[in-house]
């Protein structure tokens, strides 16, 4: 782990400290919010916000914030821009200002906490594991080593978060995570994990998901689907998750409208596979993906198919040929009928060798 100490002794160096959190936080993201702002104020940073982009839509994140009490605020570029030195900037679970978050490029970050694969991350305090399960892992790492009271609310949100981000320990996970969640278990409101394991579902989301199902197409062992326009983002990777338990199907892409964005959610048990280099090189020219080896996602703005704003009902149509033959391409699906994806070296670039 990075020296807790440093990390105490930058925030201590502040008087206020703005935790930027990625767009459309997840609970990872949220929990990890909580527990830096807890670290900053043993620090003595008195003013401390939590501040996010884009929206809280799937229910189980909504569930998390209402429950915990989560005190969020939506970002404002004027916190992070001009500011002075002792007003202090950290991302947590995410790394670079302009990649899944508002934050202009250029902008000074001074905390990074991050287990997200990602290159040339610049702050003056960076922890940046990709091996590790979850960065709510490595903040209750810290919330330890720095003896930060560690409250049921605090407990249950990092143990959620931990069990959420490795799909109950089964994903990515570490030793680290297990010691965390030993850790907090005995703090944390076990009848509270459990309500927010299961929260309500919206018959909008349940829509969408069936339209995944219905839409989908499967060549050999690569499933692409697409939900049309939906106000569910978040349907999307629940569609993914469901979708990829399909017997012989290890690896999915589904995509849709929302407002006005496509929006991308992949999954994949196949370990040849890097699913953030397979969306990115099928996307960087037109929007944004990135992500783990096994679970990734992208936004392309809708702007690029201006041309049929006027025809909603065409436009879907439109997407849904663009977006399905961008990835029949990268997959490789088109030469190789049996389903066989561009695996992760190709994805890296790497077929060049």
């Amino acid at each position: 782990m990075s020296d807790a100490g440093a990390l105490h002794d930058l925030l201590a160096e502040g008087t206020a400290l703005t935790i930027v959190c990625h767009n459309n936080p997840d609970p990872d993201c949220l929990a990890s919010a909580l527990a830096l702002g807890r670290i900053a104020e043993r620090a003595g940073i008195d003013e401390r916000r939590i501040v996010y982009s884009g929206t809280i839509s799937h229910q189980e994140n909504r569930a998390f914030v209402n429950l915990l009490d989560l005190d969020l605020q939506p970002f404002d570029p004027s916190t992070v821009a001009g500011r002075p030195a002792d007003e202090l900037v950290a991302f947590v679970d995410h790394s670079t200002p302009g990649a899944n978050n508002e934050v202009p490029e250029g902008t000074r970050v001074d905390v990074v906490i991050d287990h997200h694969p990602a290159d040339d991350v610049e702050a003056r305090f960076v922890d940046h594991r990709e091996s590790a399960g979850a960065t709510a892992t490595m903040l209750a790492e810290y919330v330890q080593a720095l003896d930060v009271e560690v409250d049921e609310t605090l407990a249950t949100a990092l143990l959620f978060a931990i069990r959420r981000e490795t799909l109950g320990f089964l994903r990515g996970v570490t030793r680290a995570e297990y010691e965390a969640a030993a850790d907090l278990h005995d703090v944390a409101d076990t009848q509270l994990l459990r309500t927010l394991s299961s929260p309500s579902v919206t018959g909008a989301t349940i829509d969408a998901i069936a339209d995944a199902i219905e839409n989908r197409m499967v060549r050999g062992s690569v499933l692409i689907s697409h939900v049309g326009r939906t106000r569910e983002r978040d349907a999307l990777p629940q569609a993914a998750d469901y979708l990829v338990t399909l017997e012989g199907v290890s690896t999915v892409v589904v995509f849709g409208i929302v407002d006005d964005d496509i929006h991308i959610s992949a999954r994949s048990t196949d370990s040849r596979y890097d699913m953030g280099n397979v969306l990115e090189t099928a996307f960087e020219d037109v929007g944004s993906a990135g992500g783990h080896q096994d679970m990734a996602g992208g936004r392309i703005p809708l702007g690029i198919f201006a041309d049929f704003a006027d025809d909603d009902e065409r436009m879907v149509d439109i997407v849904e040929e663009a977006v399905t033959a961008r990835l029949v391409a990268v997959f490789n699906l088109s030469e190789k009928g049996g389903g066989e994806a561009r695996a992760e070296a190709e994805a890296a670039g790497e077929e060049d060798e």
